[in-house]
């Protein structure tokens, strides 16, 4: 995809003596307990990529669900090209040209590109429907941000970066001048970050706005013109990536160094604790989603899963938790046969599991944290006092885990609903490391961390592997997957397609092999 010749340096100095785009001034935010944002400021130049950066919690997501209309301030002001607006709703701030890209796309699999991006604001002709023009203004959309988009493709066929510049389209086809992407790498291979990080170019070029959300300072230093720092709900400082290092960038944020996911020495025994033996999986409608997958995972071992999302991790990761039934195969726990085994059979055996998806499957957003630390393991103390629930016993075990993992909350009865996803994240990491699991199931566990936090989970893991645990970790991070495994899986439709050595293989060697560019002539 090309970019065109403008540098960043160059594209940076055009914007920097533009009129403001948006500004807000002393913005304040309280929910009940908690205040997210105090007095905050942010300025962003007309025609640049202004990145937000903050730890969890910080409140950089209520910022944005402010300017987006989701939340009012209880004070300050929002400005868009020097006038102060008040919005209702998001309605109103896509009225006035500003668009978000949720972190968790908003599509809809059986509709195509066109369908997905014009619903809402289905163009009409004579009280019908007009095709025609929406294939017109999509393909020039795409033409002119270098989307490479077909009108006619189903969702449910387009990888993870596809499936994002859908959502590019979607803001962009309502007239979207100024663009919020929240995290926007968080789930895309460097290959798919490159295209993005080009497409953010075209969209510079035409004069368009981003503010970018992130916690990846590497690519933060990369892509944007401005940062601005916000430590626990109020800004701190900016800085210009050109004249600023990511270990500075990190200390502005946390205090502290950025760090990195450093192997130790190898701690693998020689004991097996899960054996998959040619698993496989149905997707729902005949198709295999998880296709002869044959697998073990030792005492101390650290086994990872490389894979663009789709390509069958998520159905792997149900079906050793007994989410979801096998097709064929079979799974062994320590030696035993645990394939017909229910879920909390398996968990009250000694497997633990931080989901994907905090909110589907790690948590009760409308519940307490103590009912939240409680859940999968209910059956045990501190849960339990025989066959009652313990309620003071959790509730203090759940204002431990507060403490020792850096949960940000008032209390152990706060809702969960009211924490930031780090947060969140943190309070499951927790819950399952104070079990002492003999496997782990780790799927993305740093996803939505910030850097103290994710340095604070990895070693944990390298300290239950050391002690050992058998770990199974899925991650779209792929230096924490090469630094963090001791053996390195490709999984690509269905299938184990590489096995390859952490200790050599680099990030883009791994991106190859995630998208099938390359191929490995001893698949595993």
């Amino acid at each position: 995809m090309t970019t065109g010749s403008s540098s960043p340096e160059s594209d940076a100095a055009g914007s920097a003596g533009a009129p403001l785009a948006v500004e807000l001034r002393g913005i304040t935010k309280r929910f009940p307990g908690v205040v997210a944002n105090k007095d905050i400021e942010l300025r962003v130049r007309r025609g640049e990529v202004h990145a937000v950066v903050g730890e969890n919690g910080a409140g950089k997501s209520t910022l944005m669900k402010t300017l987006y209309g989701e939340h009012r301030p209880d004070e300050g002001q929002i400005l868009l090209d020097g006038r102060e607006v008040r919005f209702r709703n998001p309605s109103d701030a896509i009225a006035a040209g500003i668009g978000m890209v949720h972190q968790h796309f908003m599509l809809a699999d059986n509709f195509t590109v066109l369908e997905n991006v014009v619903l809402g604001s289905e163009p009409t002709r004579g009280g019908r429907l007009d095709l025609a023009e929406a294939r017109r203004r999509i393909t020039e959309i795409s033409d002119r941000y270098a989307l490479g988009l077909r009108p006619d493709d189903l969702v449910e066929d387009l990888g993870v970066g596809d499936r994002q510049r859908v959502e590019i389209a979607k803001v962009l086809y309502r007239d979207a001048r100024t663009l919020i992407l929240d995290e926007p790498t968080a789930v895309l291979v460097p290959q798919e970050v490159d295209e993005l990080f080009g497409n953010l170019a075209e969209l510079k070029r035409e004069g368009l706005t981003v503010i970018f959300i992130s916690h990846k300072l590497d690519e933060v230093r990369r892509v944007a013109d401005s940062i601005t720092v916000i430590r626990r709900g109020t800004t701190v400082g900016t800085a210009d990536p050109r004249a600023t290092t990511t270990k500075q960038l990190a200390e502005m944020m946390v205090g502290s160094e950025l760090p990195l996911p450093e192997k130790r020495e190898s701690t693998v025994r020689e004991t097996p604790v899960l054996e998959l033996t040619d698993v496989r999986v149905d997707d729902g409608g005949g198709r295999p989603a998880v296709d002869g997958v044959t697998m073990t995972v030792r005492e101390g071992e650290v086994v990872g899963i490389a894979g663009v999302e789709g390509n069958g991790q998520a159905e792997l990761v149900d079906a050793i938790m007994g989410l979801r039934p096998l097709a064929g195969g079979e799974i062994a726990l320590a030696g035993e046969d645990v394939t017909s085994w229910s879920t909390r059979a398996r968990r009250e055996a000694g497997v633990g599991f931080i989901p994907e998806d905090r909110h589907r499957q790690g948590m009760l957003l409308d519940a307490p944290l103590w009912e939240n630390r409680i859940l999968g393991h209910q059956t045990r103390p501190p849960a339990s006092r025989g066959v009652f629930i313990d309620r003071s016993g959790s509730r203090a075990d759940t204002a431990r885990i507060m403490q020792e993992y850096d949960v940000r909350a008032p209390g152990p009865d706060t809702l969960a609903v009211a924490l930031s996803g780090g947060n969140q994240q943190k309070l499951i990491v927790g819950r399952e490391m104070s079990a002492t699991p003999r496997l782990l199931v780790a799927a993305h566990p740093t996803r939505g961390v910030d850097v103290g936090a994710q340095a604070a989970i990895w070693e944990l893991l390298k300290d239950a592997r050391a002690a050992g645990m058998a770990i199974v970790l899925i991650s779209a991070d792929l230096d924490e997957l090469i630094g963090l495994s001791d053996s390195l899986y490709v999984m690509l439709r269905g299938r184990l397609v590489a096995s390859l050595d952490p200790a050599s293989c680099t990030p883009e060697q791994l991106g190859g092999y995630m998208t099938g560019a390359r191929t490995e002539a001893g698949a595993a």
